[in-house]
């Protein structure tokens, strides 16, 4: 398999540094408020990554972190007159059923900061013992002149570099590329004791300490938004790069973004949409499919005419799958002929050469559907359907479809028992009175009940989960 390597600005082939092990350190969200539909586009693509490699027999450790203490949470907890934890924790909850609806996998590790404290005050004091950091006034800051290579992941010229985010530019600092590695206490704000000052720690610091703490090894691959390239990687490489003196990732891998209406999503502009609004009205199925059937580094424009494209193409996929099934259960021809079995090869090499190919989702939807547009074609052609074919066909498609991630609500059930209808019911009509509060905690009772709903053109239907 070859990955676009940022670091390189190049496709290389993928080899893990522990055999059949590949390590995976995804950047997770800083959980003050739902995450929007940008926040979806690496938490899909990068589940799909990891199901890809698992499938072509890779054991992966894949590590996600959650920012439990920033700026954002600090200050809505502040609006709330609530402790920052309770903000944490209330949309870590949130940010799970999300996760649960989009199919992800859980993480085999999800640090949160608060909870690693310790790695980070070890990494500041080691940096500060080598010269790579200085105190001043409480603050502790990194010198970024120090690490010879930064800038090699954004390719930027260091005379153009901006200081790093979430930290103001002041004079306290010994150049404007420094950035914090540490933030001195403030009242009302939570903070820790440390052998350098009471305080909490900057944001880029603690994906390099948990990295640290949980692999105590380069790792295989990093990856996140395109965003994060700068100044956020930049960061962690020179730390983690200046602490211990080893390469931090072979491979870093940044998905593209995701604009509304072709203009950058944004509060001011009134078009900023949590995954959260777009599940109540089309699912949160849709949502995934729409973040993989574009190539990851590509843009994707989020219209309603996309969402509604993406509820169809799904629906055409589940048509398919219980046409099959259906074809499959009124059959008794076991014939299986070479060029059927030949027929099978051809579409299982196509769909991995594409993923193969930095992970090309675009492209291995298309082989499903030229798949399920010859099947169909085949089905109503012949008189004398192959049942040996067709189940090979099935499960060569629940193949792909698992490896993406989609098509989870696999089985449609006759008999809904009268208490699930009676609750779809009930969302309806607050969903129709756009009481969505009640409409949401209903949702969540059916999916607790082992049931879940998908918004259609033809209206909600329900599923038995597996």
């Amino acid at each position: 398999m070859k990955i676009y390597n940022t670091l390189t600005r190049k496709k290389e082939e993928l080899v893990s540094i522990k055999n059949k092990e590949v390590s995976i350190y995804a950047c997770g969200p800083t959980v003050y408020n739902y995450i929007h539909i940008g926040n979806a586009r690496p938490i899909c693509v990068f589940d799909v990554l990891r199901r890809y490699l698992k499938y072509k027999g890779n054991k992966v450790v894949f590590v996600q972190n959650f920012t439990d203490i920033d700026d954002k949470i600090i200050n809505k907890a502040i609006q709330e007159k609530v402790d920052s934890l309770e903000i944490s924790e209330r949309y870590i909850k949130e940010y799970k059923k999300d996760a649960v609806g989009l199919n992800i996998i859980e993480p085999d590790m999800v640090p949160k900061v608060t909870e690693n404290l310790d790695s980070i005050s070890k990494m500041i004091e080691g940096l500060l013992e080598k010269g790579f950091a200085y105190k001043v006034d409480g603050d502790v800051y990194f010198r970024s002149d120090k690490f010879e290579e930064y800038g090699k992941l954004s390719k930027m010229p260091l005379d153009s570099l901006e200081s790093g985010a979430r930290v103001e530019t002041g004079n306290k600092k010994e150049s404007h590329l420094d950035f914090a590695l540490w933030k001195k206490v403030k009242i009302g704000e939570p903070s820790w004791e440390t052998s350098f000052g009471e305080g909490r720690p900057g944001w880029h610091i603690e994906c390099s300490a948990m990295i640290e703490k949980i692999f105590g090894e380069t790792i295989d691959i990093h990856c996140g938004g395109q965003d994060l390239i700068f100044p956020h990687h930049e960061n962690e490489i020179a730390q983690s790069e200046c602490y211990s003196g080893r390469e931090l990732a072979k491979y870093w891998m940044h998905n593209g973004y995701i604009n509304v209406n072709n203009k950058k999503m944004s509060k001011s502009l009134n078009n900023f949409f949590t995954v959260r609004d777009v599940a109540e009205k089309y699912g949160y199925e849709p949502i995934r499919f729409m973040m993989i059937q574009a190539h990851y580094r590509s843009p994707i424009n989020y219209t309603i005419e996309v969402i509604e494209s993406c509820v169809s193409s799904l629906e055409r996929l589940y048509n398919f799958r219980d046409n099959i099934k259906s074809q499959i259960k009124q059959n008794t021809n076991v014939k299986y002929t070479d060029i059927q079995k030949q027929i099978i090869q051809e579409y299982n090499t196509a769909f991995n050469r594409c993923m193969d190919d930095d992970l090309n989702t675009s492209d291995a939807l298309a082989v499903i559907f030229d798949m399920v547009r010859d099947i169909n074609i085949y089905i109503s052609d012949s008189d004398n359907i192959s049942r040996i074919y067709l189940e090979n066909i099935l499960v060569l498609f629940e193949t792909f479809t698992n490896i993406l991630g989609i098509l989870y609500n696999i089985k449609q059930e006759e008999d809904i028992p009268k208490e699930i209808k009676q609750l779809v019911e009930e969302r309806i009509k607050y969903r129709g009175e756009k009481d969505y509060k009640k409409a949401d905690n209903i949702r969540d009772i059916i999916e607790e009940k082992g049931y879940s709903i998908v918004e259609t053109k033809q209206g909600t239907k329900i599923f038995k989960k597996n």
